[in-house]
């Protein structure tokens, strides 16, 4: 015998925030440090993939924005999104931030949206940071794109350092170590106030704390900016979350 039971459904207005993040089909980190992040906060998180390349160049990142609305139309019809992520950072800048905001609208209408590139600047000038070094691993001509970049933003760019690696499944298995000591080099300059790492795939969670020990100065990376701006534009408290002088600002 089959019994029918009553239920009752949710209150909207008690529903936690809820973010959505773009993450591209060659992201293997992104996800991960996320949930990292999230341990110990009540946040609905959904995940879309975008089509993108095998290697990031000016044509694999220009390819994405011709997927993006439809990408962003995978999500719940539901969902009642407080916050939608684009998680590529060299592929914001190469569209454009506005063009990235302007397709997540077309899919999701009266929906907030930020990108790595805007959470970046965003965390910059929260920190109060004019003067920045910048770590990628990217080839030379995109890392030189993220210059301009923040460049246009009207930062500094102190010093560039970049492992020069264009194949995604490499840049995804770069060691934490490497990154480590490579953000440490690239701030070791008493003009650079700040050092970002640059790119969503590269393992940076683990590495922030002790980068920023060592150098006396905040370190940020390409998901730390977008998780902690997602959050800001949530409504959502950062403090407390992991040892991260951006996140350690809160909530303003």
């Amino acid at each position: 015998m089959v019994t029918s039971v009553p239920y009752v459904v949710e209150d909207e207005c008690k529903r936690p925030p809820t973010l959505g993040v773009v993450v591209l089909q060659s992201e293997e980190t992104l996800e991960d440090e996320f949930r990292y992040f999230l341990r110990d906060r009540r946040v609905v998180l959904h995940h879309t993939r975008i089509p993108s390349g095998e290697a990031v160049t000016f044509e694999s990142l220009s390819n994405m924005e011709s997927h993006l609305a439809d990408a962003v139309g995978l999500f719940p019809a539901t969902a009642k999104f407080d916050v939608i992520g684009y998680a590529c950072t060299s592929a914001s800048s190469v569209i454009g931030e506005e063009r990235i905001t302007e397709l997540i609208a077309a899919a999701r209408p009266n929906t907030v949206s930020t990108n790595p590139a805007t959470a970046g600047k965003a965390a910059l000038d929260a920190l109060g940071v004019r003067r920045v070094a910048l770590l990628t691993p990217y080839n030379v001509a995109v890392t030189r794109d993220i210059v301009r970049m923040f460049e246009k933003g009207g930062f500094e760019v102190i010093d560039v350092f970049t492992f020069d690696e264009e194949t995604e499944e490499r840049v995804a298995r770069i060691s934490s170590y490497s990154i480590l000591e490579a953000a440490v080099d690239a701030g070791a300059s008493d003009g650079a106030e700040a050092v970002f790492i640059s790119c969503t795939n590269l393992q940076c969670a683990d590495i922030i704390a002790a980068a920023e020990r060592r150098l006396g100065k905040p370190v940020l990376s390409s998901n730390l900016v977008l998780f902690w701006h997602m959050l800001q534009l949530a409504n959502v408290d950062t403090c407390g979350i992991t040892e991260s002088r951006l996140l350690e600002l809160g909530y303003s």
